[in-house]
C-alpha cells in the first residue's frame, strides 16, 4: 500500500510539473530565486505553491547545494500541515538522493514519527499503526544505539498500548452482544502484548486520542 501512496503522490507532482494545474508561469531562474520561493511559500503556509517550486528547482538545478534543504523544508512544512504522507514522500526524496550516513538515520526517525502522527483513528487505520509498529522495529535493529532509540522506543509503547486497548475495546463490544467466542479472540491476542492492563492508565474518555495526542 505505501508503494501505491508513493505512486499517487509521484504522479501528482509529474501532472504539476507538466503543466496540469501548475500556476508557476516562471522558468530559467537561479536556484537561490526558487529556494527563496520555496521558503517564502512555507512561511505562508502555501503548500501547495511550494511543492511546484521545488518542480521548479529540481527540473532546472538537479545538483544545486540547495536542494536537499529545500526538501527537507517541504517535509517539515507538510507535517506541521498534517499533510504527513506528503512528510514522508519528501523524506523518501531525501534518501533517495542523499542516503547514507547519519543524516538517513535521522531521516528514517523522521519517516517513523510522520507515519505515527498520521495515525487518527486506529479503528481505520489499523494497516498504518502495523506498518509503523513494524518499521519501528526494524529500525532498531538497523540503528543499534541510536541516539533516537529512546524515541522510537515511546513510539513503539504507544503503538503498543493503542493495540491493546483497541483489543480490549472490541472484545467488551462482543461480550455486550453475548458473542463471547469472539471477544476471547481478541483477548487472546493481548496475551502476546508486551503490555498488561495494568500497565495502562485508562483515559476517562476519548481513549484514542489521549494516546496519539
Amino acid at each position: 500500500m505505501k508503494n501505491n501512496i508513493l505512486i499517487a503522490v509521484t504522479a501528482l507532482f509529474i501532472f504539476a510539473g507538466c503543466g496540469g494545474g501548475s500556476n508557476v508561469k516562471e522558468f530559467d531562474k537561479s536556484a537561490l530565486y526558487w529556494y527563496k520561493k520555496i521558503a517564502a511559500s512555507i512561511a505562508k503556509s502555501d503548500l501547495d505553491k511550494a511543492d511546484e517550486y521545488y518542480l521548479s528547482l529540481k527540473s532546472e538545478h538537479m545538483r544545486s547545494p540547495m536542494l536537499p534543504t529545500a526538501i527537507l523544508m517541504l517535509a517539515y512544512g507538510h507535517m506541521d500541515n498534517e499533510e504527513y504522507l506528503l512528510a514522508n514522500f519528501y523524506f523518501d526524496e531525501y534518501n533517495k538522493r542523499y542516503s547514507g550516513g547519519e543524516m538517513e538515520e535521522y531521516i528514517d526517525y523522521m519517516k517513523l514519527k510522520s507515519a505515527f502522527l498520521g495515525v487518527r483513528d486506529i479503528n481505520k487505520d489499523q494497516k498504518l499503526m502495523l506498518d509503523t509498529l513494524n518499521n519501528a522495529k526494524s529500525y532498531m535493529v538497523r540503528y543499534p544505539g541510536s541516539k533516537y532509540q529512546p524515541l522510537v522506543n515511546t513510539l513503539l509503547v504507544r503503538v503498543h498500548m493503542s493495540q491493546y486497548l483497541l483489543n480490549e475495546n472490541i472484545a467488551a463490544l462482543y461480550n455486550r452482544v453475548d458473542k463471547d467466542n469472539a471477544a476471547k479472540l481478541y483477548r487472546e491476542k493481548n496475551q502476546n502484548s508486551p503490555l498488561k492492563m495494568n500497565d495502562i492508565a485508562l483515559p476517562n474518555q476519548n481513549f484514542v486520542d489521549k494516546i496519539f495526542n
